[in-house]
């Protein structure tokens, strides 16, 4: 009767380790295999406070990576993992653990915003609301008190947040990127001032702003910034008004219809260079890098015009008249 039971009781320790072993089996073949294959699209997910290991599971389950079962539970039970909150996309090839553990280091899907050379503030404020994974505080908001916020409550907000792309995660705020906008754009601007041409008819850093402001709008041709600078650099010396079109349409706001008429040339305001002598009083729009480099270091030459060729270009003059020849030949048709 002993070896009976001996026998039924080997039975069954050998049926328990053989049902184990297959319960092991089916459990590595869940962690250890991809949750995508190939070049297979994956999915991004997003992890919210309380998140648990059975959420995880059941989400990727609902995108037909995995099936939410025991072994998922196993899995938790033996790792202990702590998710992290976050925005996270599944890869090719990686297997339950290997997400794990990014979930663990907050390895989350890292987005890219560009603010763009020329863009104005109210630009740059439309396009950050436009982007849903940044969350918006700032709606609302003047931009005086913006800069409240930013530490500079005497600065004015046009021209301070420095062309560049930032990364960030979803959930971000709006103010976060505009305050490192506005510190790469203090530290560039430092550093021009800081290694400026001497006799610059430039008082301040704030006056560099504004200037590199106009080159931005003046010219898309890389290797003509400093030749711009250098006319504005000498019209200022001399007293001259700098007539640029851009502060013509800066001022005008929402009255511009994407023509400059005579009359606007003649109507005056602030920033209307035609109509008032010296720099406009804050930029007009977001200088980049470049065009303060240029401002800060502008072209020795002898022309104090130039008009546009049409083809992003501009023709170069020292004299009136010959300005008013290139008008005549690329603004008016006439050779």
């Amino acid at each position: 009767m002993i070896r009976g039971l001996l026998a039924v009781t080997a039975v069954m320790v050998l049926c328990a380790v053989i049902a184990g072993a297959l319960l092991w089996r089916d459990y590595r073949a869940l962690v250890h295999a991809p949750l995508i294959e190939g070049e297979a699209a994956g999915g991004v997910i997003w992890v919210e406070p309380g998140y648990t290991l059975a959420s995880l599971s059941s989400t990727l389950e609902t995108l037909g990576l995995t099936v939410s079962d025991w072994r998922w539970r196993l899995l938790g039970r033996l790792n202990e993992p702590v998710i992290r909150v976050g925005e996270y996309r599944i890869r090719s090839g990686e297997t339950p653990l290997g997400l794990l553990e990014r979930l663990e280091r907050g390895d989350v899907v890292r987005h890219r915003f560009t603010i763009v050379e020329g863009w104005t503030l109210e630009r740059l404020r439309a396009e950050l609301a436009s982007e849903p994974r940044i969350a918006a505080e700032l709606s609302g908001v003047s931009d005086e008190d913006l800069m409240r916020r930013l530490g500079c409550e005497t600065c004015f907000a046009e021209g301070r947040f420095l062309p560049e792309t930032y990364q960030f995660v979803r959930g971000d705020r709006d103010l976060d990127l505009l305050d490192r906008a506005y510190r790469a754009m203090q530290a560039v601007l430092a550093r021009e001032w800081q290694d400026r041409r001497s006799g610059l008819p430039l008082e301040t850093p704030d006056e560099l702003l504004v200037m590199a402001s106009l080159v931005e709008m003046e010219t898309m041709k890389a290797e003509e910034r400093e030749r711009v600078a250098g006319v504005f650099a000498r019209r200022l010396e001399r007293g001259m008004r700098l007539q640029t079109d851009p502060t013509v349409v800066y001022g005008l706001g929402d009255e511009f219809d994407g023509r400059i008429r005579r009359r606007h040339l003649r109507t005056d305001h602030p920033w209307n260079t035609y109509t008032r002598h010296g720099l406009p009083p804050t930029p007009i729009g977001l200088p980049g890098s470049a065009s303060i480099h240029a401002a800060a270091h502008p072209a020795d030459g002898e022309a104090l015009y130039f008009v546009a060729r049409g083809d992003g270009s501009h023709h170069f003059s020292a004299t009136l008249a010959e300005h008013n020849r290139a008008v005549a030949r690329y603004i008016l048709g006439r050779e």
